[in-house]
């Protein structure tokens, strides 16, 4: 190994002077000078020993320290030993022994570090470094004893400035320990951009005048490397087409500040340039990239590396920065660069810049605990919005994954809410392909992708046998701009799982959203799993801080939706939003509820939940389905609340009778004058209207509906009140009325509006009487001065001891109907209050 080979690789950023032990026994006499060498003096043809190694008493083998992290020698008897070119005496009654072992000891150095040569051109020595002085000295032959007593030595760690007198390493700083944020550098990134501009309307390309406009005002070498950084991110543009070969490579910084664009070394190069100016010391750093051009999963195994960055000395430790990558980003599938700035690559913790940069030099990790190149290979890729996103991988620890049974999976945590998607497409070579950024989730039925407190998980399911590639997408909960793209995986599925299709889900992900609370909702019967659906029945039941309004959406494959419409029944409480699902196919549904403050209409409903349903068993028939034209407010809740209704005896929207007839029962606390409809999908015209299966009874505060059924199935009954005389009747709420009983009811009879508050029928409680017999009339009719039955003949009714008017009736033979009317005190005149029907005889058609 030659001398200038010898000396550019022992530029090491670390102090590895040695020093002469003060001792009674060493003289003057007989001593050789030794001179200290400056790297201009070097000969042209060093002399090289014998052994092939540098003569490193002759001067010419000397290797370059770092200027500025040697530390001041001591005096040896007195004499002062500088690293200004002082004489340095080497003792020469030095046992030969001992100069021997010394010598032994660089040359291993040597030939260790020889072991791991750099490529010429990226280990140049700055022009300022080749000027500055160094000194390498010989140790005297003194006993070792002596020598480890008074003069310990204290391994120095690359980066830190040692001193002879350092017992321990100092603990390496952080980027937080320089600056708390990026928003201390308004000032100086302000000014940068601004001047950046003017000197390039003004055709300036000169370093030295850029760097002192841009740096003007700059107070600290934080500062003044930050406005170089800056300038270099704003103002230098990746060159694409010198990168792809189709136009030559600007390096030069002249070249790159004139055409304003320049690969990586231009970048670095012109970095290094600029700190040169200001005396900040910086080193290119090569090494492999998981950049433009990388394919995951490729080896980097004596593959020569591909891109440059910087190391710089800030405070007496090193740390990393990449302009080139705090420019923007490359997407090879346009072949475009794509400006934008990332601070995130300035002063980068060598934590995190490991994930994506890995230098051909094992100490340029500024590691405590280096990695190996496999290791690299293997690491999830991670963008520089992963890690300020405040996200950490959980599972799996490298990027591929082979499935198991059809299924992978993939978890990440995060320390602050954050909204997640993903991405899963066909593999392609090249990861830095398509956008980096994204609003909805593709391809959403390969995957299922539930947010928890603080984590997020994602079980992908490919469709068929081959490789994918997975991107993972986030941003904070808080934020408004589109998801971006934070981690990438390989997925390899030898044997896809058979399975049904899975809906699409174009919220994101499954289980309650992150801003759920923000919304108003703060919990969920039902989590992030999949929910398996019992005799195609389910329920969800959603917690509320406040009042809301709710609607639902019900997806399935085979699902149109003006037939999902009859699958939902919603019922919106003050505290509580219920969902009642029906499920008419096999397969998975997706259930996804909106909501918005229940006062404010003018707010957008959002999406609040999404709950993937599963559905293998029994199912629900067509004909069982809820009818159609249901209200978005089913059962007692917010609405009825607001009016006045309360002590509801049917606290669900939906009712079920095996008997074929109910009664629900609340309170009308106002008063409002109320009505009620029953309807369903009627298959053919009915002979008796529904309306003839209510019955409303209204006594004191207490309501009583009651429901007689004609047949088997599921009915609407819908509640309405008049908030005001003369105003229109407003909706209340619907239930659901699920009758099992095959036996028809008989109807109720025809009501008329005579028929008022504190009506009380106790018989009979049919509409359709049986013709040629007597029957019983029980009547309550507040404030009546005369009751009567009038068919074929008039009956008056006999008013009792408890205020009910009573008598027996003859019903005639089925040809007239039966009125029960009756006349007040106001009026003589006797008003209808409702009419029965009579059957027709057996014998007669």
């Amino acid at each position: 190994m030659s001398a200038e080979v010898a000396i550019q690789k022992f530029s090491f950023p670390f102090s590895c002077t040695a020093r002469l032990p003060q001792h009674d026994d060493v003289t003057q006499e007989g001593c050789v000078q030794v001179k200290t060498l400056e790297l201009r003096d070097l000969p042209e043809n060093p002399v090289i020993s014998k052994s092939g190694k540098p003569d490193l008493l002759s001067g010419t083998g000397m290797h370059k320290l770092n200027p500025a992290l040697e530390s001041p020698m001591p005096s040896v008897n007195g004499l002062g030993v500088s690293l200004a070119g002082t004489p340095v005496r080497v003792c020469a009654e030095t046992p030969k022994d001992a100069l021997t072992s010394r010598r032994g000891v660089f040359e291993k150095l040597l030939a260790v570090e020889s072991e791991d040569q750099r490529p010429a051109t990226k280990r140049q020595l700055s022009c300022e470094s080749a000027a500055k002085t160094i000194s390498v000295v010989k140790k005297s032959a003194v006993r070792k004893e002596v020598e480890d007593q008074k003069c310990p030595r204290v391994k120095p760690q690359l980066g830190l400035r040692t001193s002879s007198s350092a017992a321990a390493p100092v603990k390496r700083k952080r980027r937080k320990d320089l600056f708390s944020n990026c928003e201390v550098f308004y000032r100086v990134d302000t000014h940068v951009i601004r001047t950046g501009a003017e000197l390039k309307d003004k055709c300036v390309y000169d370093v030295k005048t850029i760097v002192q406009n841009i740096t003007q005002g700059s107070r600290t070498d934080l500062e003044r490397l930050r406005a170089i950084w800056v300038w270099l991110c704003h103002n230098i543009e990746y060159d694409v087409s010198g990168y792809l070969g189709r136009s030559d490579k600007l390096s030069s910084p002249e070249e790159v500040i004139a055409a304003g664009r320049g690969v990586c070394c231009g970048y670095s190069s012109l970095c290094t340039e600029m700190c040169r100016e200001v005396g900040i010391e910086c080193q290119e750093v090569p090494g492999h990239s998981k950049g433009i051009g990388y394919r995951q999963g490729q080896s980097l195994k004596n593959v020569k590396s591909d891109h440059l960055w910087n190391a710089v000395l800030l405070e007496g430790q090193w740390f990393l920065l990449d302009a080139c990558w705090g420019a923007g980003r490359v997407d090879m599938e346009h072949e475009s660069f794509i400006k934008r700035f990332d601070d995130f690559y300035f002063l980068t913790d060598p934590e995190e810049f490991i994930e994506s940069h890995f230098p051909d030099e094992e100490k340029w990790q500024l590691l405590d605990s280096p990695i190996p190149l496999e290791e690299f290979e293997r690491k999830v890729f991670k963008t520089s919005a992963f890690f300020t996103t405040g996200l950490r991988l959980i599972q799996p620890h490298h990027y591929y994954i082979i499935t198991d049974s059809g299924e992978a999976n993939i978890s990440l945590g995060f320390s602050r809410p954050a909204i997640f998607t993903y991405e899963i497409t066909q593999h392609q070579d090249l990861l830095h392909c398509g956008a980096s950024e994204q609003k909805e989730s593709i391809n959403s039925s390969f995957g299922f992708l539930t947010v928890s407190h603080r984590s997020m998980k994602l079980q992908l399911l490919p469709p068929a046998s081959g490789t994918y590639d997975v991107k993972v997408f986030a941003r904070p909960e808080a934020a408004v701009t589109p998801l971006s793209w934070v981690c990438s995986f390989t997925v390899d599925c030898p044997t896809p799982r058979a399975m049904e299709e899975i809906p699409e889900n174009p919220f994101l992900s499954w289980g309650l959203q992150p801003t759920a609370a923000s919304l108003g909702v703060t919990g969920s019967s039902h989590g992030s799993e999949v929910a398996e659906v019992e005799n195609g029945v389910f329920d969800l039941v959603l917690k509320t801080s406040r009042s809301l309004m709710m609607v639902c959406e019900l997806v399935h494959t085979e699902l149109e939706a003006s037939v999902a419409k009859r699958c939902l029944v919603t019922q919106i409480k003050p505290d509580a939003l219920i969902c009642h699902v029906l499920c008419p196919f096999h397969g998975f549904y997706r259930l996804s509820v909106f909501v918005r403050d229940y006062e404010k209409t003018e707010l957008k409903f959002q999406n609040a939940t999404n709950v993937l349903l599963h559905c293998k068993g029994k199912v629900v028939a067509m004909d069982d389905l809820f009818p159609p034209n249901l209200g978005s407010a089913c059962g007692p809740g917010t609405r009825t609340s607001e009016a006045g209704l309360s002590k509801f005896s049917h606290t669900t929207a939906v009712v079920s009778t095996q008997q074929g007839k109910c009664n629900i029962t609340f309170h009308n606390q106002q008063d409002l004058e109320l009505h009620t409809v029953l309807s369903r999908e009627e298959k053919t015209p009915a002979e008796i209207p529904l309306s003839r299966y209510v019955f409303c009874t209204y006594t004191d505060s207490k309501v009583t509906v009651s429901v007689s059924l004609p047949e088997a199935g599921v009915y609407r009954l819908g509640l309405y009140a008049r908030m005001a005389p003369g105003a229109d009747f407003n909706p209340m709420c619907d239930f659901v009325v699920r009758n099992s009983c095959d036996q028809p009811g008989p109807p109720f009879p025809c009501v008329y509006s005579a028929w008022r508050k504190g009506c009380v029928l106790f018989e009979p409680r049919v509409g359709l009487l049986a013709p040629v017999s007597w029957v019983r009339f029980r009547v309550r009719v507040p404030g009546a001065q005369r009751v009567s039955v009038v068919g074929e003949t008039k009956t008056d009714l006999k008013l009792n001891k408890s205020r009910v008017w009573e008598g027996d009736v003859f019903s005639g033979n089925g040809h007239q109907q039966l009125k029960l009317a009756a006349s007040s005190e106001e009026s003589t005149e006797m008003s209808v209050l409702m009419i029965f029907d009579t059957k027709q005889p057996e014998n007669q058609p």
